[in-house]
């Protein structure tokens, strides 16, 4: 851009001008320009940052849009007698624990998809607060001795429970109670108190497919044995064509009343203390409890390769936290299983 300025005469000078001009008759002579260039400076911007995918928080799987609801965890039953189950294999995450006797629960996390029904639902157990508070939702279940609803309800966790007549329960007429509680997980979502947060916080970091940690650092393994009691070993195989683990009880195939194979795109394996409360079941039997605050050693496993870490959970209300290389732990994305692995138990993972 050009800038022109023109030079101010005195106001004499502008009489005699205008004398001579009349008497020549001529026009007056233009006034001298300068010409200047002007200071441009050009506008310089970083291109523009991708926006960040949409993900659901307990998966990690890119969505169009995350449904605006609260977390729904359900105790289910693990015994021999109840399976298959039903609602398992539409979890976002589920947490396996070991119980009195040495039968195993779950407790299977919802968001993403919510199932029409989940059966067995079961009771509540000393554990199952530090594992629901992060989730800041609804935790389902068929009742509990009134210490653990207490300590659910302190942990900042909403109870619905079927004991309490909360509406969403029904008994199946073809299984034997107290296995034949079904849950309907519509209902217990419409209970929600409206102090939840909906959507939920993630409770593990999750990498892009193909990129998380064990991915890049673990070792190349072909199955797991998780064996958290004399009476319960979990397996999971790597299936590549399916790009899953397939969930095995002991050396059966864990379905699910869908006709589903139980998978996993991570199994998460804690190595936890499990120590006998003061409390009984009905048969007179301690009732443990898996002490999940605090820390120990972890083995994660996705895409077929499994990475040692460490886990820590400082309190129960935050989530846990894995560690490996002093870098934090990031996940496939899809279904998650933690196997809260007692330190009296064993892990077998297989070339």
């Amino acid at each position: 851009m050009t800038v022109r300025f023109a030079r101010r005469a005195a106001p004499g000078a502008l009489a005699l001008i205008a004398l001579l001009v009349t008497a020549c008759g001529g026009d007056p002579e233009p006034a001298p320009t300068t010409t200047v260039p002007a200071a441009v400076e050009a506008q310089k911007a970083a291109p523009p940052t991708p926006d960040a995918p949409i993900v659901w928080p307990l998966t990690g799987v890119e969505t169009d849009e995350v449904a605006a609801r609260p977390a729904l965890a359900v105790k289910i039953e693990n015994d021999p007698v109840v399976r298959p189950q039903t609602g398992l294999d539409a979890a976002d995450m589920v947490w396996e624990q070991v119980i009195e006797g040495g039968v195993t629960r779950f407790v299977a996390v919802y968001h993403s998809r919510v199932p029409d029904a989940v059966e067995p639902v079961r009771s509540v157990r000393p554990m199952d607060p530090a594992i629901v508070a992060p989730l800041d939702g609804i935790l389902a279940y068929s009742g509990a001795q009134q210490p653990f609803i207490d300590d659910v309800r302190a942990a900042g966790t909403q109870s619905v429970i079927m004991d309490a007549g909360d509406p969403g329960f029904r008994r199946d007429p073809g299984a034997a109670a107290p296995h034949n509680v079904i849950g309907d997980p519509q209902a217990f979502l419409a209970q929600a108190d409206g102090e939840r947060t909906a959507p939920p916080p993630a409770q593990f970091a999750f990498a892009a497919e193909g990129r998380s940690t064990a991915v890049a650092d673990g070792a190349e393994r072909s199955s797991l044995d998780v064996h958290l009691s004399p009476r319960q070993t979990a397996g999971w195989d790597w299936d590549a064509d399916a790009g899953a683990w397939l969930r095995r009880e002991g050396a059966d195939p864990s379905m699910a009343a869908s006709g589903e194979r139980h998978a996993a795109a991570n199994v998460v394996v804690l190595e936890v203390e499990v120590v006998d409360t003061s409390f009984k079941d009905p048969a007179g039997a301690p009732v443990p409890e898996t002490q999940l605050v605090g820390s120990g050693t972890a083995f994660v496993a996705s895409g077929g390769r499994v990475l040692e870490a460490e886990w820590s959970k400082e309190s129960v209300r935050d989530p846990v936290e894995l560690v490996a290389g002093g870098e934090p732990v990031e996940l496939e994305p899809g279904a998650t299983w933690v196997e809260l692995l007692p330190t009296s138990g064993g892990l077998d993972v297989n070339p």
